[in-house]
């Protein structure tokens, strides 16, 4: 049963269907990954039609879809830099009422910085200093994205 469910998240982010993903969540859900650490609720789903609405180009892959994980993977370019990203992603999940009350993404962050900072990435994208920056500035625009839109 969770792994239809987690399927369903996953079919729906395929078509950038922000609202079928976040149907998906458990009103109490707790997100994280290593740009964004600590979403709840209503901004969780705020980061996915971020993420859905300004991924023009975005192209993902699930596979391995247990009742608690899967593995995705996504192509896209990176806004800030024009950047071609690959990201692979393994997540975890906790079901709770049919629902994912817990979803926690994982990947490797200096792969990825390298490739959507480019020369940047490359040098310093190892550091906590520019994780802290990212995650800076990946929050501040979730929170004007989600002021825009009344959600979270």
């Amino acid at each position: 049963m969770s792994a239809e469910l987690i399927e369903r998240f996953y079919e729906a982010f395929s078509r950038r269907d922000h609202a079928a993903m976040a149907a998906c969540y458990h009103p109490e859900v707790h997100f994280s990954d290593p740009v964004f650490p600590d979403l709840h609720g209503p901004m969780a789903a705020a980061m996915w039609r971020m993420l859905c609405e300004r991924g023009t180009d975005l192209r993902l892959e699930y596979s391995a879809v247990t009742d608690t994980s899967a593995h995705w993977e996504a192509w896209y370019t990176f806004s800030a830099t024009g950047n071609a990203v690959h990201n692979v992603i393994d997540a975890t999940f906790e079901v709770r009422d049919g629902l994912l009350v817990r979803h926690v993404d994982d990947f490797d962050f200096y792969a990825w910085s390298r490739q959507a900072l480019g020369f940047t990435g490359l040098l310093l994208g190892w550091t906590p200093m520019v994780k802290n920056k990212v995650r800076s500035q990946a929050g501040r625009q979730l929170e004007k994205f989600a002021a825009k839109n009344r959600t979270g």
